[in-house]
């Protein structure tokens, strides 16, 4: 008998994000030996991530579990688990957007959905959030187009579209827009916007931090004094929110906001929450655009938001802009949201991910 296990997996980019996608079927049942396994796959705790598929980057350190549904009017779960590079930590709270685009294809190429000709239409419920994600993914000849024209910023060249349509997006966790009830909190002294649409988010002007708020990955990532000054602030927020200890939690997420500069709604630097986003999540994307458009938040006051409704939201981040289409009914804590973006996706690499077998005695 072997002393490792093999399982199989597609390697792949959703969006500005990689890593494994498993069918759930392939992977433990329980919970913990299902941690142990994804985090020896992936190669943490180790800030090289060397004996692993981690590539020592929280952008690179994902994964993705998908499985047939069986929920009225849904084709596939989708759960996302952020594999913590230097703690063994495996986080199921948080979903990613980035890699819920590459779900609808993983979907189709492992059997878990059929192929439509033309376009095909895969409805996703994200088990992280308990919301709905409409996958829109080209398949001419019933087969997956991963080529095409599309660009995204914080992805070279060019790629087939895909089209993710958010929904049941409001109080992703919290289990409201609102989680404290209120536009606007002061802690620490400085003015916050606590908020919960796909991801839940801390958004604050990132003026008030003594930044221009265009900064780049090295100098945010340097700037322990900076992150030093949030942390306390996030965590007590956290608290405020309904989410308890977030001191070992990535969510909430921080957005450090301020004004455009080239031609966009708003600039977002996205922290994951200990460094900064490379580009920006697609779920903090939604949560932002969301609060530009809610009157009243630290958003909205630096946005240049549309007036129509649907309206489309670019937010300057690190590597360009992300476009959020998003259609909006009711008014202040009774906002709903359904916000679209586009994404694409490819694999990279099919094969089994081997870990050792002691982690998993029922398969060793």
């Amino acid at each position: 008998m072997s002393d490792l296990v093999g399982i199989p997996t597609i390697f792949m980019r959703g969006g500005t994000s990689r890593g494994p996608y498993f069918k759930a079927d392939d992977l433990p049942a329980d919970t913990a030996t299902r941690d142990s396994v994804l985090l020896a796959a992936m190669g943490s705790p180790d800030v090289r991530q060397i004996d692993g598929l981690g590539g020592a980057d929280t952008l690179t350190s994902k994964v993705a579990i998908v499985s047939r549904s069986n929920r009225p009017g849904v084709d596939v779960d989708y759960l996302f688990a952020q594999v913590d590079v230097g703690k063994p930590i495996v986080d199921t709270a948080p979903s990613c957007g980035n890699m819920l685009a590459g779900v609808a294809p993983f979907a189709i190429e492992t059997g878990l959905f059929p192929a439509q000709d033309g376009e095909t239409r895969v409805m996703i419920y994200n088990v992280n959030t308990e919301s709905r994600i409409e996958a829109i993914v080209q398949t001419p000849g019933r087969k997956v187009r991963y080529t095409g024209d599309a660009r995204i910023d914080g992805v070279p060249g060019t790629a087939a579209p895909i089209v993710l349509n958010f929904m049941d997006v409001v109080g992703s966790i919290a289990g409201k827009l609102l989680p404290t009830g209120n536009l606007r909190d002061v802690i620490d002294g400085i003015e916050v916007t606590c908020i919960d649409v796909a991801m839940p988010m801390i958004m604050m002007r990132a003026t008030d931090f003594g930044l221009s708020g265009t900064e780049n990955r090295a100098e945010i990532n340097g700037n322990k004094a900076l992150f030093a000054r949030i942390e306390p602030i996030r965590r007590e927020a956290g608290r405020r929110m309904g989410f308890g200890d977030v001191t070992d939690k990535v969510i909430p997420k921080v957005g450090l906001l301020s004004a455009a500069r080239d031609g966009g709604t708003i600039t977002s630097r996205y922290l994951t929450p200990h460094a900064l986003h490379a580009a920006h999540a697609v779920t903090g994307a939604v949560c932002v655009a969301s609060a530009c458009a809610l009157e009243g938040t630290i958003a909205h006051e630096l946005a240049k938001p549309e007036d129509a409704n649907p309206r489309t939201i670019w937010i300057e981040h690190p590597s360009g802009q992300v476009d959020v289409r998003l259609l909006t009914t009711g008014k202040g804590a009774d906002m709903d949201v359904v916000a679209g973006t586009l994404r694409t996706a490819r694999p990279i690499m099919k094969g089994d991910v081997f870990v050792p077998a002691s982690l998993w005695p029922e398969r060793g």
